[in-house]
């Protein structure tokens, strides 16, 4: 497995989106943040680029989309399809990372699944086959990935194409994180799900950055490499 040179964030001016972006430059990635709004995203490349010293692009999302080794999306629901649409002959052959989560406002705490099932069903049937598609980030915290603070939970990442889903357990690692395999992308329905979960709790124990999950058992990683 090569190491990741760059990544491509579609949606990168939303909270998640900047978060992982964010992230991404601080652990010396080159990162391209996209928006419909180009001007949006020129100019949160470059707060990012003057906090991090990294390389920091902001373009329209069709041009982040092809210009990235890595395509992350991270826009809301409603956008989802609209978007992948228009950038799905940009992503054929790469790896892209949805995290996209199937909220309905205004009961974001209520699991509402879509007609497909989950979001990434409905990503796999709009990109093809011809994306190696990964989904996860779900219930990560935006703050705290901008902020660069220890998030106290584990990212669960999906997908049918196990050597795709192992960069994104990598790139989870590189940035700070512990990333999980949790399965095919089937699975996802099951995360996705839990963020309205986790919203609900968040909400009713006053928990402002976001609560986690965390799998226990699993071996320190670095105690693995050691």
């Amino acid at each position: 497995m090569s190491e990741i040179k760059n990544i491509a964030i579609v949606g990168g001016t939303g909270a998640l989106g900047g978060g992982l972006a964010m992230a991404c430059a601080r652990a010396g990635l080159a990162v391209f943040i996209g928006s419909r709004d180009v001007a949006r995203a020129e100019a949160a490349a470059a707060e990012i680029a003057e906090n991090t010293g990294a390389k920091v692009v902001g373009l329209d999302n069709v041009a982040c989309a092809e210009a990235g080794e890595i395509v992350a999306i991270t826009v809301p629901s409603a956008n989802h399809v609209s978007t992948l649409e228009t950038i799905a002959d940009k992503v054929a052959g790469k790896i892209v990372l949805d995290t996209t989560v199937p909220l309905v406002p205004p009961k974001v705490a209520r699991v509402q699944m879509p007609a497909e099932g989950c979001a990434a069903n409905r990503a796999a049937a709009t990109l093809g086959p011809q994306a190696r598609l990964v989904t996860g980030f779900h219930s990560v915290s935006a703050q705290k990935l901008r902020k660069g603070e220890k998030i106290e939970g584990d990212v669960l990442l999906f997908s049918d194409d196990v050597a795709a889903r192992e960069t994104i357990v990598a790139l989870a690692d590189r940035i700070g994180l512990r990333g999980v395999h949790a399965g095919p992308l089937a699975n996802s329905v099951a995360a996705e799900a839990l963020t309205s979960v986790l919203i609900g709790i968040n909400k009713r124990y006053n928990i402002p950055e976001g609560a986690g999950i965390v799998v226990t058992g699993i071996r320190d990683k670095a105690a693995e490499r050691a």
